[in-house]
């Protein structure tokens, strides 16, 4: 889970792999090369051009994810909670009854959860990505069925930038829908499992087979406190981004609508001002046509 987070949003912003190369053991890099091998130059393939095609929020969106959430989950995070349940500790010796306790205080992993919540948050970018490649498959075979068939005009399609107009607008909006509800979801299903936002230093354990309330300890409280306000704030953040470009893409459709509206009420006038600006044009080459006999 931490490795799956760590390459897909790698790959969702162009980064590259060999940039936390070094923060991890040879022996888990060997172990998991052959795993992701298979895998990534597809994810890479769909993903690659998911930046290309967002707005300026998505883009924006994208490197707050980068690097508020998954470069202090790579670099710090880990080693924060690498070892809570070892130093757990409860003040009785009776078999079973700290790991009952550890389990009932934290049933899912900080990182556990978090691993997940990027992972569920990045994959509606799936959706635009194949919504793209659908499309670009489509004009492809357009092009290919044309007796003009050159290799500029595969390059230029596979360079061209979409808009985000009629059904992509859609998948777009859809995308950033399943956004929102997977961050709000995280956090709420965050503070219900671990009753807040604040690491307690003591808590107080009743469960089988402990012999009576026992008290237990948590390491380093206070900074695993830090980290999980920094980790909501961070997501709170990408909500406030995912809303504000939700209300972007609607505005700009709305504007669309109108603008059709209006030349669906005055076609004259509209067919009259294209009349005039090329009336324009022909005079302004004219103009300086003769100007330049003139000057001969």
């Amino acid at each position: 889970c931490f490795f799956y987070c760590t390459f897909l949003l790698l790959l969702l912003c162009r980064g590259d792999l060999f940039f936390f190369s070094s923060k991890f053991p040879s022996t888990q890099r060997a172990s998991t090369d052959h795993d992701t091998a298979m895998s990534w130059g597809a994810l890479y393939a769909q993903l690659g051009g998911v930046n290309k095609h967002s707005t300026s929020l998505g883009k924006i969106w994208l490197s707050v994810l980068f690097i508020f959430r998954i470069t202090i989950l790579v670099l710090a995070a880990e080693s924060v909670w690498g070892d809570e349940q070892s130093d757990f500790t409860c003040n009785t010796q009776q078999p079973g009854c700290k790991n009952v306790c550890y389990d009932h205080f934290f049933p899912v992993s900080h990182i556990r959860m978090w691993c997940l919540q990027l992972i569920f948050v990045s994959t509606p970018a799936l959706l635009v990505a194949m919504h793209v490649a659908y499309r670009k498959r489509g004009d492809k075979r357009t092009i290919l069925a044309s007796n003009r068939t050159e290799n500029s005009d595969l390059e230029t399609l596979k360079k061209r930038r979409l808009p985000i107009t009629g059904p992509l607008w859609w998948t777009y909006t859809c995308s950033l829908f399943f956004r929102l509800i997977f961050e709000g979801g995280f956090m709420y299903a965050l503070y219900f499992v671990y009753d807040g936002f604040r690491m307690p230093r003591l808590v107080k354990c009743e469960q089988w087979p402990c012999p009576n309330k026992v008290d237990c300890f948590i390491s380093r409280p206070t900074e695993k406190t830090v980290f999980t306000i920094f980790m909501v704030a961070s997501s709170a953040t990408c909500m406030v981004l995912n809303v504000a470009e939700l209300f972007y893409l609607i505005v700009k459709a709305l504007l669309r609508c109108m603008d059709r509206s209006s030349k669906r009420k005055h076609p004259y006038t509209e067919s009259v001002s294209r009349d005039n600006k090329k009336n324009e044009r022909l005079l302004s080459s004219s103009t300086d046509s003769s100007s330049n006999k003139t000057v001969c």
